[in-house]
């Protein structure tokens, strides 16, 4: 057993599956760290478990000689590191405390539990049907899995806008809300997940900007099928989507977006936008597309 420093609580077990300490809180976010190292044991076996303030983060023990395979990533900050890369819980509970303080000052409470297996391949598994290839993290219902190769390759600012944009995902419960556009909620997740980290819109938005400027204006919100893995588009989908939710924080204020966001969830988009915007989509539509000529051009 070694304490892992600069964290509240961590512990290694050796040939074992790793144990929470016996005198740790009976919280929420224990008990589903529990739950998931029970449906995978073999998994964490000689895991490392750490806890931040709020955060646990279990990190799986890779086999000797294992490495990950390196995939593209789109992520602003994102730097390229020697293989194999590896992602540890040291730190990294801290960077998702602070990224759980900012999804809790916009959304409210949300349980932070990560799960950094030590491969892609059990990243995979763990995300399945999904996939992760390309990606550096990945929410679950109540959890975040992380893409060893692709998260290790981001830079701290990097993987504070990962984690909150993913437990965005799990504090809204994207991962059952399937009716709701998929431009609001993964706009909304980067809405949040770049918050306080000092990167510029067009440092965020490149691969759009760069259309923006050429002349070419996208004429609607992007579809699901342009989020989709290998989606030729897939950057500025993305970057479409944050800066429409972005859009409506900053003419109608932040706490119109998270009603517009709750009510599209539990009701439906147009209703949503005719009671917490006093408009519809079409009239958003042409507001967001000069909003992108204004910020982007």
């Amino acid at each position: 057993m070694r304490a892992v420093a600069r964290l509240t609580a961590a512990v290694v077990v050796v040939g074992a599956v790793a144990a929470l300490p016996a005198d740790a809180p009976p919280d929420r976010a224990l008990a589903t760290a529990r739950a998931v190292m029970r449906e995978h044991p073999e998994m964490w076996i000689g895991a490392s478990i750490a806890r931040g303030e709020h955060a646990v983060v279990i990190e799986g023990r890779a086999a000797a000689g294992s490495g990950t395979a390196s995939h593209s990533l789109s992520v602003p900050g994102s730097r390229p590191v020697a293989r194999p890369a590896t992602v540890h819980v040291a730190g990294l509970a801290a960077v998702a405390d602070s990224a759980r303080r900012t999804v809790a000052r916009v959304w409210g409470p949300v349980d932070a539990v990560i799960l950094v297996p030590a491969t892609d391949e059990q990243a995979a598994v763990l995300a399945s049907p999904s996939g992760v290839t390309g990606l550096a993290a990945l929410a679950d219902v109540d959890h975040v899995v992380i893409a060893p190769s692709g998260f290790a390759r981001l830079s701290e600012t990097g993987r504070r806008v990962v984690l909150a944009h993913e437990l965005t995902h799990v504090a809204t419960g994207a991962a059952v809300a399937g009716n709701m556009p998929a431009w609001l909620v993964e706009g909304f997740a980067d809405y949040v997940g770049y918050l306080g980290s000092g990167l510029t819109v067009r440092a965020v938005a490149a691969e759009l900007a760069a259309e923006v400027r050429a002349g070419a204006v996208p004429a609607a919100l992007p579809g699901r099928e342009a989020f989709r893995p290998g989606s030729p588009r897939l950057p500025q989908a993305y970057e479409e989507a944050w800066l429409a939710c972005r859009y409506v924080a900053e003419r109608y204020g932040e706490r119109a977006l998270v009603a517009f966001y709750r009510a599209a969830r539990d009701h439906d988009l147009a209703t949503a936008l005719v009671e917490t915007l006093d408009t519809d989509l079409p009239e958003l539509t042409t507001a967001w597309r000069g909003y992108l000529r204004s910020e982007l051009a």
